[in-house]
């Protein structure tokens, strides 16, 4: 699925167009599984994945892979539709600089359930 995301995005006209001031590692923990997101004006230039010993990121969310798996079907069920609503109920665990997050919330957002509309999403056995 990370290897159709960055042209998923980077494809969105108006979804770059809103990211267009926003560059940071967005870092995406799937179980122990880790997705370094490289994002450089609105642009996805790199998805790294693996265990990378003090790996720089910006902004982690880190959810199991059943979370992930709820939150990004097409209609999530409610307390998984989000990731602020996923944090709030403990599902996941938001950290990093907020300050990114909240300059740029719509766009990150967007970004992270991107996959919601890709062909390929999860699959029923949960694996990305």
């Amino acid at each position: 699925m990370f290897d159709k995301l960055a042209e998923a995005v980077n494809t969105d006209h108006n979804l770059v167009l809103r990211g267009k001031t926003c560059s940071l590692t967005l870092l995406i923990g799937i179980d122990k599984d880790e997705y370094f997101i490289d994002i450089v004006s609105g642009e996805i230039i790199n998805v790294a994945t693996g265990q990378f010993l003090m790996r720089h990121w910006d902004l982690a969310i880190r959810a199991s892979q059943a979370t992930w798996s709820k939150f990004w079907q097409k209609y999530p069920e409610p307390g998984f539709h989000d990731i602020f609503a996923m944090n709030r109920f403990g599902h996941c665990k938001i950290e990093g600089n907020t300050k990114i997050l909240l300059s740029h919330i719509r766009f990150i957002k967007d970004v992270v359930s991107k996959p919601r509309f890709l062909e390929t999403g999860v699959s029923s056995n949960g694996k990305a």
